[in-house]
């Protein structure tokens, strides 16, 4: 296709998701289905003065399927397109769309266009669906640029949903019944959509506005990274037998509040055990709002001085995918624990 430099030129990357679903005629449940499926019930498409070319996966899937290995799909498409297309738009189930975001984040290095993922919580071939506006407001936020000196407004990996656009790597899925089905507990919304998208100038990342403009594509992820959820009566056995499984590498300690534990020999002890392996464990907070603050609080503190890393305000999602990148990345336990404690792309904030 010849293009015409005025016209902003999209990719759409079609990955599966409550968007392009049909309902199956014999099970009644709700199925992927193909892009040709999606785009035909979208017709207001066709009206916007872009091109838009699109990929699929070979097998559109549900959400909740998601892993790395498609992480490095979408990476990789990103990559092999970046310097013929001026944006890009994911379509995504909603159940692991902030994984996926904040994976995308970490693996593209440098970026300096728009990534926007999104996806519906209706059908898109349903009457009241959400899909067919956010399809149109990604695609019209993937186009948009600044007035001042006609880059990109937008340079990051971001999630649309209905009246919000999101820092990828700080939203996470709060409902799953409502069209906002998104929210950044700890970090401005980039644009607020109503009649209009009123972007949010002071929010929007602009990190690599020293960089040379040349992507840079990440692929290896480690997922030998736990999660461990802290709640009242988690016994030493339990506690020790997660710390301890083969292989892993990382663990996202879920505490309470500002970073707290149990305030138990047994539980501190079994964290240092880990620590002292090689283990890098980070602390978030349970909480959807505030930060991590290991110095506040005596049992806080004493995590700290165990070796544990503080993970401020950054969501478990960005935590997950960071280990994983930075595993990924061949790096010793110390170096990932020294990377994992400082921004690298707008996650958290120190």
């Amino acid at each position: 296709m010849e293009r015409n430099s005025l016209r902003p030129r999209i990719l759409i990357i079609y990955t599966g998701g409550t968007i392009g679903m049909i309902e199956d005629p014999d099970t009644h449940t709700l199925r992927p289905f193909d892009f040709d499926h999606l785009i035909d019930n979208v017709p207001k498409v066709k009206m916007l003065d872009y091109d838009i070319e699109h990929v699929q996966f070979e097998r559109p899937i549900d959400s909740s399927d998601i892993n790395p290995s498609h992480w490095q799909q979408m990476a990789a498409i990103i990559g092999r397109n970046y310097d013929k297309f001026d944006g890009f738009v994911v379509l995504h189930g909603t159940d692991t769309m902030a994984y996926t975001a904040s994976a995308l984040s970490f693996m593209l290095e440098g970026l300096r266009k728009p990534v926007i993922i999104t996806g519906s919580q209706l059908p898109i071939g349903e009457v009241r669906t959400d899909g067919e506006e956010n399809l149109i407001t990604a695609l019209q936020i993937a186009a948009a640029r600044d007035h001042v000196n006609g880059e990109p407004m937008v340079q990051e990996v971001a999630i649309l949903f209905e009246n919000y656009l999101w820092r990828g790597n700080r939203a996470t899925k709060k409902s799953a019944d409502n069209f906002n089905a998104f929210k950044s507990n700890n970090y401005s919304t980039l644009a607020k959509i109503g009649l209009s998208i009123h972007f949010n100038h002071d929010a929007l990342w602009r990190g690599n506005k020293h960089s040379d403009g040349q992507l840079k594509v990440h692929l290896d992820m480690d997922s030998e990274i736990l999660i461990v959820y802290v709640y009242p009566g988690i016994t030493p056995t339990a506690l020790r037998q997660q710390l301890s499984t083969p292989g892993v590498k990382g663990v996202v300690l879920k505490t309470y509040g500002a970073g707290n534990v149990p305030a138990v020999d047994w539980f501190i002890s079994a964290v240092k055990e880990a620590v002292d392996r090689g283990v890098v464990v980070v602390n978030v907070t349970q909480c959807p709002n505030g930060s991590v603050h290991q110095r506040r609080y005596y049992t806080g503190n004493v995590l700290a001085n165990a070796g544990v890393v503080s993970g401020h305000d950054i969501t478990t999602e960005a935590a997950l995918t960071k280990l994983m990148f930075l595993f990924g990345m061949g790096i010793p336990p110390q170096e990932v624990a020294k990377q994992f404690s400082q921004p690298i792309c707008g996650e958290m904030s120190l």
